[in-house]
């Protein structure tokens, strides 16, 4: 294993940065405000010379890094070799690759979310804990081999609110001990790994109905309650050795009114009672929680966060920073204590020797969660199997940009929608499969399915002589449908999970998920 230094060493950069301040270089003052701004970074533009050299001169300016978004494999990968070896600090290169690399770049693997790894992995059984070890390692290699070192992950939001349209799967549970558990898992691999593991979103964003992106959401509970349920994972994962913790945008009035990235007493929460003593980061910062404060970057570097993720522009903000240092506003010990936080966790990057990714053996591990995460909520064994393909019928259910995967659509020959055939007088002596899917994304303001798909298919259930209703996707979905005979979550309309349902279906597998939220009175 080799590790990487800054190129003069940390404890060079810091003295030399407490020097400039006592003879007023102002060059360098902005080089080190730069270490504080992780830019965006879009995979696809990398072809673009003229894009290609903005980023350069950013890397040049002394950008402290970038957040990846999109890209092909071999691209990203080579492009981010070549702004490191023109670094002169090393740069954070950070991603959402909470579904493993492939939730981002394109030719790498994309594996189950947080709350189907919870499904499938029993955390007291010896070979689980060891399947989810390798999955875990798999993603650390895929992410060094790319260039990733800052994955923003673990999610350690506690998801309390079924309603809630931005953490939902993204979150391993609504119980906090088993989001301590598996985060501790998490960040102990990653750190192993010699990645920055990074602990979101403090100090909890799993009890509202609102999606930050959108607006602020306010979380209106005790501070007793805020501690024992949603602070609690981030306790645990900094006495863990988590290296980050990442502030969402989202209020929480027994602490402060204000945006938690805003509050001083949030940032207080973290350093001093809990003691964590790593790089604190906003969320961030194009989302419209934000929107109406202003000159809110500067107010979150004020407030305590160490690093300013995803401003619109990196330049201005360098500018507005400079301007409070002159004016006196934003003290240099301030600046220093920030820097030497980054530049320490910076002279921690390593290097690790990277042979041949096995690519196939990452899907095959993909693909074994994906099935083992499957999970009856409900279900009568005289449904399953299903072995005759005239007596099915399959509903395909919620938002646009998902299809049946063939191991699905080979059980009927009978294929529709709520609006098309087969229509609804056509089941009663049939098996009546509802295969629904959504999926947590930003801005969309919504995890489930509407009233009238609900009434719909209740329809369906009532019609049918059997019923099998499938959420792929929001498991809080199916409790709208206690009248169907079997009830399945799978967290996710991949290819993968989409399979394992086929397996069971059809008696080839035996399912094993265990749903780790309470829906419809069914626990975890």
């Amino acid at each position: 294993m080799e590790r990487r230094t800054c190129c003069h060493g940390h404890g060079d950069l810091i003295d030399s940065t407490m020097s400039s301040f006592a003879h007023n270089n102002n060059d360098l003052l902005v080089r080190n405000l730069y270490q504080f701004i992780i830019a965006r970074l879009n995979g696809d533009d990398i072809p673009s010379p003229h894009y290609r050299e903005e980023i350069r001169r950013l890397v040049r300016s002394g950008i402290g890094g970038f957040v990846l978004f999109g890209g092909e494999r071999d691209e990203v990968r080579q492009f981010l070799e070549e702004l490191q070896s023109e670094a002169r600090t090393p740069l954070f290169i950070a991603a959402d690759i909470e579904r493993g690399v492939g939730q981002q770049v394109r030719g790498t693997t994309l594996f189950p979310c947080q709350m189907a790894v919870a499904a499938a992995i029993d955390g007291a059984s010896h070979e689980d804990v060891g399947l989810l070890t390798e999955v875990l390692r798999s993603i650390a290699s895929e992410a060094r081999y790319v260039g990733i070192n800052l994955p923003l992950i673990p999610v350690l939001d506690v998801n309390r609110n079924p309603r809630n349209p931005i953490i939902c799967t993204r979150a391993f549970s609504d119980d906090p001990d088993t989001v301590a558990r598996f985060g501790m898992m998490y960040v102990r691999v990653l750190e192993e790994e010699g990645l920055v593991s990074c602990a979101k979103h403090f100090p909890g964003h799993g009890d509202t109905a609102v999606d930050s992106h959108i607006s602020l959401p306010v979380i209106g509970k005790s501070l007793d309650d805020l501690m024992e349920t949603d602070v609690m994972p981030f306790r645990q994962a900094i006495a863990g050795g988590v290296s980050s913790v990442m502030v969402g945008h989202l209020s929480v009035p027994a602490i402060d009114p204000a945006p938690a990235t805003l509050s001083p007493g949030i940032h207080r929460l973290l350093r001093n009672d809990l003691g964590f003593r790593g790089i604190v980061m906003t969320d961030a910062l194009t989302m419209n929680a934000l929107c109406q404060v202003p000159e809110a970057e500067l107010s979150c570097f004020l407030a305590g966060s160490d690093i300013l993720l995803h401003p619109e522009d990196p330049d201005e903000i360098v500018e507005k920073m400079r301007a409070k240092v002159v004016s006196g506003d934003l003290s240099y010990e301030r600046i220093e204590s920030s820097l030497a936080r980054i530049i320490r966790r910076k002279a921690l990057l390593v290097r690790k020797d990277m042979g041949a990714i096995d690519f196939p053996r990452h899907h095959h591990l993909a693909s074994s969660v994906a099935g083992k995460s499957v999970t009856i909520v409900k279900g009568e064994a005289d449904v399953i199997p299903l072995t005759r393909r005239e007596d099915i019928c399959i509903f395909v259910v919620g938002e646009d940009g998902f299809s049946l995967d063939p191991s699905l659509a080979a059980l009927s020959g009978k294929i529709g929608t709520l609006e098309g055939p087969p229509a609804t007088d056509d089941i009663g002596e049939k098996v009546a499969i509802v295969a629904i899917f959504t999926h947590i994304a930003a801005w969309k303001g919504s995890a489930g399915i509407d009233a009238v798909e609900q009434h719909r298919i209740r329809s369906i259930v009532r019609t049918a002589r059997r019923s099998i209703v499938v959420s792929f996707g929001s498991p809080y979905v199916l409790r709208h449908f206690p009248e169907a005979d079997v009830l399945i979550a799978a967290y996710e309309g991949t290819e993968n999970a989409q399979h394992g349902v086929a397996q069971w279906l059809t008696g080839s597998r035996t399912p094993t998920g265990r749903l780790p939220v309470s829906v419809a009175g069914h626990g975890a």
